[in-house]
């Protein structure tokens, strides 16, 4: 990383201490104390199941120059720099470091689709410039962070993907990043435990703004009810959608071949074909977002356009496999009523041989607070539409089961008391031609359920 002068990290983080700051660089900043090296300076990070000054010692020991601590203890040092949270102030170190550089920054959140997003954004940045992006789920006050802390005199864009659980929360994400581009994908029902209501999901969103620059480009989904009519006039506002023909991107002409997906996008600049290499009309619309935001970093429409077919998906989020001439969507790695209604309706367009079967495999969807038992029923309503059998396991799954049961689907929705059970029972039933998609929360592990199925017998 970019050297800091410890003097400039304490005034932008202001930190008190009990000694004199020396006028010395720190080169590396570690949350880890297995990570320190030399010119580190150590943050001791609390969290709700670790905390950080524990190894405040053995992170002096192992070669730290300072540390940045929010309690009194016996450290053996005096080298500590004081804060009121050192959760803030390692997002002010970030800040900090930001400031020293001058890339395009884009950023994105929302209930749905967020890095699936940030992916397609990435694949179009990259076309022309030397991109850094966030990884895996790095996207919290920690991840988006280190993230930043990453940059060097060579990266040319940053992609940052925005997560929360409580209002606040992107607000402290976005002022030390000061995004050139923020995009809002979704304001679902994400969440909705912690916020009570969907307006508090969209005050919690729109907090994204607040770190934008004057002047800078927010890309808004105007299919979402929540953000048909939005006025900032201290910002570029670009709708994109796939329903709402309004918008200023929109898509036609999309269609789906072999798990990928091909269509033409329609701006004011013209219209462009394009190809992603994943299904769904929701993905179409992640795409969408990709291509505003790289016209809106500079680049070619058509290269945009282009570029969206170098677009991968990342861990369990509609990764495809063939398994025994049936094909297997691993879908797993989160869950919603607005992820899970983009799965269904996926999975109810797919043309199949004839007599082949769509296979709904469905689980909880997790902290739904009080609209919990109505978006289950509500989900197995919807599977009922769109599939051919449908297998549940999980409690809440029970209410999916039982949605689909009064839509029609009795002889054909079953639910499971456990994984085991539905797995044996989809080896079964599953035949070539069909296509199974697996749905579910985290926390449920439904990649259990694949790997048991992959499994010969």
């Amino acid at each position: 990383m970019l050297p800091l002068k410890l003097k400039e990290i304490a005034f932008a983080i202001g930190a008190k201490t009990n000694t004199e700051i020396p006028d010395i660089e720190i080169t590396n900043i570690c949350t880890d104390s297995r990570d320190v090296k030399p010119g580190s300076i150590f943050v001791a990070l609390c969290g709700e199941k670790f905390d950080g000054h524990a190894f405040v010692k053995t992170a002096m020991e192992n070669g730290a120059l300072w540390a940045v601590v929010q309690k009194e203890g016996d450290y053996g040092t005096d080298k500590l720099l004081f804060v009121e949270t050192t959760r803030q102030a390692f997002l002010d170190i970030a800040g900090l470091y930001r400031s020293k550089f001058s890339p395009k920054v884009i950023a994105v959140t929302g209930s749905v689709g967020k890095t699936t997003t940030r992916e397609m954004i990435a694949a179009v940045i990259k076309s022309r410039y030397n991109t850094l992006k966030t990884e895996n789920n790095l996207n919290n006050e920690v991840g988006v962070p280190k993230t930043i802390l990453e940059l060097d005199r060579s990266i040319e864009a940053l992609v940052l993907e925005f997560g929360m659980v409580n209002l606040g929360e992107i607000r402290e994400l976005t002022l030390p990043a000061k995004p050139d581009i923020a995009v809002i994908t979704c304001i679902g029902t994400c969440h909705i435990e912690n916020l009570g209501s969907r307006e508090n999901i969209k005050k919690a969103k729109f907090e994204i703004v607040e770190g934008l620059k004057k002047g800078g480009t927010l890309l808004l989904n105007k299919d979402n009810d929540m953000m048909k009519d939005i006025c900032l006039p201290d910002y570029n506002v670009i709708y994109y959608a796939v329903e709402d023909t309004s918008a200023d991107i929109t898509a036609k002409d999309i269609f789906e071949h072999d798990g990928e997906t091909d269509f033409t996008i329609v701006c004011e600049s013209g219209e462009y074909r394009a190809h992603i290499p994943t299904m769904g009309v929701h993905n179409v619309l992640n795409a969408l977002a990709g291509f505003g935001a790289g016209v809106a970093a500079g680049i070619e429409p058509q290269q945009c356009a282009l570029a969206l077919a170098n677009f991968k998906n990342t861990g369990m989020r509609q990764k495809v496999q063939l398994c025994r001439g049936i094909t297997v969507v691993e879908d797993c790695y989160n869950a919603n009523p607005d992820s899970m209604k983009a799965a269904l309706n996926t999975l109810g367009a797919q043309n199949l041989p004839e007599g082949a079967k769509k296979i709904a495999v469905l689980g909880d969807m997790l902290e739904l607070g009080t609209v919990a038992e109505s978006s289950h029923y509500e989900t197995g309503k919807l599977a009922a539409e769109k599939a051919d059998l449908l297998f549940c396991y999980g409690e809440l799954s029970r209410l999916i089961a039982a949605g689909a049961w009064v839509n029609g689907m009795k002889e054909t929705a079953f639910h499971f008391e456990t994984k085991e059970e539905l797995s044996e029972k989809l080896r079964k039933t599953a035949k070539p031609g069909d296509i199974i998609w697996l749905k579910a929360s985290r926390g449920m592990k439904f990649e259990d359920i694949a790997e048991a199925f992959y499994e010969e017998t």
